[in-house]
């Protein structure tokens, strides 16, 4: 499968942006997706993911709910809904499929496939 994330930019703190991660290539909704987050210097951290019809959802603690992924298989499509930005969510963000049946696995090794990540800066 391929990846592919957009709708990063610039935004102020508090406002809101939604990423989006389209996919082709094998089946979308055979995948558990995930996303994660780079920040400059600093390694790649979970921020979300969830099964692959969208049933479960999971989160890293450190969002506070300010954070929604969902799915549209129909659109081979996930989403992020970002919520309440702050200059500490900067980093590029990355989509990426888990071929498991485990879903919301949170470990980096844990996802085969790899969008090309799409930068999000959030000025305070």
């Amino acid at each position: 499968v391929q990846l592919q994330a957009f709708g990063g930019g610039l935004v102020q703190a508090g406002d809101s942006l939604r990423l989006s991660c389209a996919a082709s290539g094998r089946s979308f909704s055979s995948y558990a997706m995930g996303w994660f987050r780079q920040a400059p210097g600093k390694e790649r951290e979970f921020v979300s993911a969830i099964s692959w019809n969208g049933g479960s959802t999971y989160y890293a603690d450190s969002l506070q709910g300010r954070f929604t992924v969902s799915r549209d298989n129909a659109k081979n499509t996930v989403y992020l809904q970002m919520n309440s930005l702050k200059p500490e969510d900067t980093a590029v963000y990355y989509c990426a499929a888990d071929e498991s049946v485990v879903p919301g696995r949170r470990d980096v090794e844990s996802y085969e496939y790899w969008g090309q990540g799409t930068l999000v800066t959030v000025s305070s």
